[in-house]
């Protein structure tokens, strides 16, 4: 099947259809919540995160705070959220940054955010997005692979992916398409048996029943 343009608008208007309402898994309450929870998520379940950070936020909701108790006190409090030792460090080194370069607030600007200890594309993509409304594609493991599966963009690695994503998707729709992959990928395309005989989109996705 060649994926034309008018197939991958046509990909897209079904998505939105279907996950209309889709919407940040993590919970948080402030800027500096989800930058945090975030953080916590590489390589970790936003369900797993979440557990994590009711137990972190009702003390720990500030940078400030958290500098408080330090790196080993922190991976103790995340140490089931997997990578903690470098996630305290990151997050402790990155909780300096903000009080010191920002008030103690998150910086609102992608290269601002990018140049934070452990904030990566992805993070600071999911924060722009999410808290300040710019227009961004972050690309988790979801979007990857449910993009290229359905040839919406087609690459080797995250940036690529990204890039081919802002091509394919009108801009004022960056943030929420961003959301409709994500919960395609966890319902419907999963990693190791997707459910394709099932999909709203066998029938315009060149990849149903090869997986």
């Amino acid at each position: 099947m060649r994926v034309t343009k008018a197939i991958k608008a046509e990909q897209l208007a079904l998505l939105e259809e279907h996950y209309f309402d889709a919407k940040p898994a993590l919970e948080y309450t402030n800027e500096f919540e989800l930058l945090v929870a975030v953080v916590l998520s590489a390589q970790c379940t936003d369900e797993r995160v979440n557990i994590v950070t009711k137990r972190l936020f009702p003390a720990l909701n500030h940078p400030a705070k958290m500098l408080e108790i330090g790196v080993t006190k922190l991976e103790t409090l995340i140490k089931d959220c997997g990578l903690y030792k470098s996630k305290a460090k990151n997050l402790i080194a990155t909780c300096h940054i903000l009080v010191e370069q920002y008030h103690g607030e998150v910086p609102r600007e992608f290269d601002q955010l990018v140049k934070l200890p452990g904030v990566g594309r992805k993070t600071a993509n999911v924060v722009v997005s999410v808290l300040f409304g710019t227009p961004a594609i972050a690309v988790d493991t979801h979007v990857f692979r449910v993009s290229n599966r359905l040839k919406l963009g087609i690459a080797k690695t995250p940036e690529e992916m990204e890039q081919k994503l802002q091509k394919a998707i009108p801009k004022e729709k960056w943030a929420a398409a961003h959301h409709w992959l994500i919960y395609h990928g966890r319902r419907v395309c999963k990693a190791r048996k997707p459910l394709c005989e099932t999909c709203f989109l066998n029938h315009l996705c060149p990849s149903a029943g090869k997986v």
